[in-house]
Order: structure tokens, then sequence, then C-alpha cells
């Protein structure tokens, strides 16, 4: 396991700005509105040959009419407990606060390896405030700018200083899944049954869920991250800057995924959102699977009202149907591992490469049979079948002698072949026809 950089502290004091420098990112948003950040945020961060893992977390509030706040502060603790080293920001601004000296406090019990830094010395002249910081019994005050840089990099030789030996471990090719779809979908509640702890926080409210958060899974012999998005909804009912950000950073992590698991509420059914969010799926060419949350909560169950469900979803999402379909409840944890089992399926087809010996031995008889139909008098004769290499989803070549007649009808019929006789399910194909 890498090891493990927390940075904590009270609302506002500039978490999220220093989580953005360390790791070279805009992931985590940055706003003066106070909790903005909720979940745990990890990221990557890389100094003087020391890879460590780095988690921002939501602001330490107490007494506030946040109804996050426990849930916040409990997610600050975890944390705490998984870190190896603490980074604990203070406003060099505002001086010690209530809020500081009770965070102070809680790291002084926690026994780790705790950094003290005193943010928001834009300029020379606050750098003497930062004395004020004794007061909290945590050492020497590390003097630092999150916006502009200045003293980030003597903190991270710290930083490094402290961090224990790390194991070696690549995870630069390891599959990434996003969970995306409308807000309330349970796209938290999932992963949170999937890593088997509460890590992502979970309430009715829609958008309680901000930043892009991604998570390792390494359990049962797989190896994969785990993307939680926040709910994407209609632009017109978007009406916070957070909230815009927020949807920003879920388009950005579908387009950064391998497979998207999109999460459809059994009560609700397939919705026009749900299609928009399908289409920007398709757009950016990732694998599919379709998972129907909240089944726990449908009356009837039987095979035909799974059958019947199913036909429609499929064909809301038509003429793109061959996609798995996983019928789930993230609150009892049923049929939750056949989602996981289905978009590692989808990864690997995703990856399928198929001969040109065994494209063309296939092709060419149907192809006699059923050539292309004529236009204007020409007759289409499409000679030779090839998968194009290091292609971002599995992409095949007819050379013809006039491709320009081969119709979208025909490639249909095309691609209906290749998927009866190869798997690629839940993975979009690209046929494209070529001159000879």
């Amino acid at each position: 396991m890498p090891n493990l950089v927390a940075i904590v502290g009270r609302p506002n004091v500039g978490k999220s700005t220093l989580f953005n420098r360390f790791t070279q990112s805009r992931r985590a948003i940055i706003s003066e509105e106070s909790g903005t950040t909720r979940d745990r945020q990890y990221g990557h961060c890389e100094w003087n040959g020391r890879e460590f893992s780095i988690v921002d977390t939501g602001g330490w509030v107490v007494n506030s009419e946040d109804i996050f706040e426990e849930e916040i502060n409990r997610q600050v603790y975890i944390a705490i407990e998984e870190a190896d080293v603490i980074l604990f920001v203070v406003d060099v601004e505002n001086g010690i606060t209530d809020l500081d000296e009770h965070v102070a406090k809680i790291l002084r019990q926690a026994k780790k390896d705790v950094i003290l830094v005193a943010n928001k010395v834009d300029n020379f002249t606050l750098q003497y405030q930062a004395a004020e910081f004794y007061g909290l019994g945590l050492g020497d005050p590390y003097i630092l700018s999150a916006v502009t840089g200045l003293g980030s990099g003597e903190l991270l030789d710290k930083v490094v200083s402290l961090l224990p030996p790390a194991e070696e471990e690549n995870t630069e090719n390891l599959p990434r899944f996003a969970v995306v779809g409308r807000p309330n979908a349970g796209k938290s509640s999932i992963i949170n049954s999937f890593i088997g702890e509460n890590r992502h926080i979970v309430t009715d409210i829609a958008g309680t869920t901000r930043d892009s958060i991604y998570v390792r899974y390494n359990k049962f012999g797989y190896d994969f991250y785990l993307v939680d998005t926040a709910g994407i909804r209609k632009k017109a009912k978007v009406n916070e800057d957070i909230e815009y950000y927020s949807v920003m950073r879920a388009i950005r992590a579908i387009e950064n995924s391998d497979v998207c698991i999109l999460m459809v509420d059994a009560t609700r059914g397939i919705e026009s959102q749900d299609l928009n969010i399908f289409s920007l799926v398709q757009k950016n060419k990732k694998g599919l699977v379709v998972c129907v949350n909240k089944w726990d909560l449908v009356e009837s169950k039987t095979s035909k009202d799974i059958k019947r469900y199913e036909t429609a979803i499929r064909e809301r999402l038509a003429p793109f149907n061959d996609f798995p379909i996983i019928f789930t409840s993230a609150l009892t944890k049923q049929r939750i591992y056949k989602v996981i089992e289905a978009a590692l399926m989808v990864y690997e087809n995703k990856k399928r490469r198929v001969s040109t010996s065994q494209l063309n031995e296939f092709f060419l008889p149907i192809i006699e049979n059923y050539p292309p139909p004529a236009l204007k008098g020409k007759y289409v004769k499409i000679k030779y079948v090839s998968q194009l290499p290091n292609t971002q989803v599995p992409t095949f070549v007819f050379f013809a002698n006039l491709p320009q007649y081969i119709k979208p009808p025909y490639l249909r019929f095309l691609e209906n072949k290749l998927r009866e006789n190869w798997n690629f399910t839940g993975v979009p194909l690209l046929l494209f026809p070529r001159q000879k």
C-alpha cells in the first residue's frame, strides 16, 4: 500500500487548494462557501522520487447548521486513522480559532506525525503572524501559500522525510469504473457496499456528492478504481456554481474512465436524464453496465417483471442494446458483486482483438450471400476485413471498391453479425468502409 498523507482543518483554510497543488490537478472543488468538500477525496503526489497518496477532507465543524456536519467529521476521523502523516492547515489571516484548538486537541491524541501548516501567507508581511500558532502545541508552523505555491517545496521535503518506506506498486494501468447517474440513484451507497465501509456520505438529499472521488478496490483478486461522481441533472436545474463544477467533474470522470456503471432508480425507471447520461457515455466511447438499483423497493419481482423491465430499458437505449443489466439493492447488497463482474467482463471485451484471418473467414461468405444493396446500377464488393490496432474501442475496417455506397443500415447488419460471433457485450464498436 502507498503511504498516505491527510489534509485536515476547519472550513475555508485552503485544504482543497493545497490538495490540488500537491496532486497537480483541479479535482477538488474550491469555493469561498464553507462546507464545499464533504467526502474524502484521494489523489496521487510525487516529490523527489517519492510517491504517496494524499487525502483531502471536509472542514471540521461543531454545532453548525450544516446537516452534513456529523458525517463530515466522521470522514475526518477516518482519514486521521488511515494516514501516516497529517497536515493540519490553519489560516494566518484569521489566527487561532476555537475550531483550530478543537482539531489540535484531537491531533495531539492521535499519536501520528503532524505538520502544522500556516496557510494564506500570500505576502511576506503575513509570515510573522504565523508565530501565534505555536500556541497549538504542535511544533513549528510551516509557512505556506497554497494559491501561489510559496513554501510548498519545503513542506513537501518535510512530508517525504516523515514517510515510512513504501512498497513499490504500479497503479497506472488499473481499470477505472465510473459510477454515474441522476442524483439520488444510489451511486455513493453502492460504492460503500462494494468496499465494505462508509467512505462516502449518503443522504436522501440530491447533490450530496460534489467531487468525483476515486476509490481503489483491491479484494478477491480484483484490482481497479471505482469513481463516485456527482449526480448529473439538467442544466436548467443546476442553480449553484458548486453544483455546476460537480457536474463538470462527473463528465470528466466519464471521459477518464474505461467502463461506466449507469445507475437507474428502479422506482422511477428510465427517464430523460438517464438517456442524456447514456448519450454522454456513448459519445465518449465507454463500456456500459446498467445497474437497476433500489430493486428491494419494487413490489413485484417475478421473472416476467424483470424481462419486461429489461426490454423497456433496451428499447429506450436503442439502437445500442448489447449491454449487461443487473438488478441490485445497495442497501441489502443484493447482487452488487455481479455489477463488478459485469464491469470487468466489459473491460475485457473492450480490449478484445480478433485476428484478420478469423474476420475474413467469418465475414466474406456472409457478405457474398448478403452483399450491400446496389446503388445507381453499381455493385459494391467488400474484399477484405481487418481490426485496427491500439484503438480506444474495437474498430473494424471493411475495404471495398465503392465504400461511399455502403450505408449505415448495412453497417449495422455487419455489427450485429460481429456481436453474434464474438463477445463484445457492453462495448461500442466502430465499423468503417474504406477504399480498397
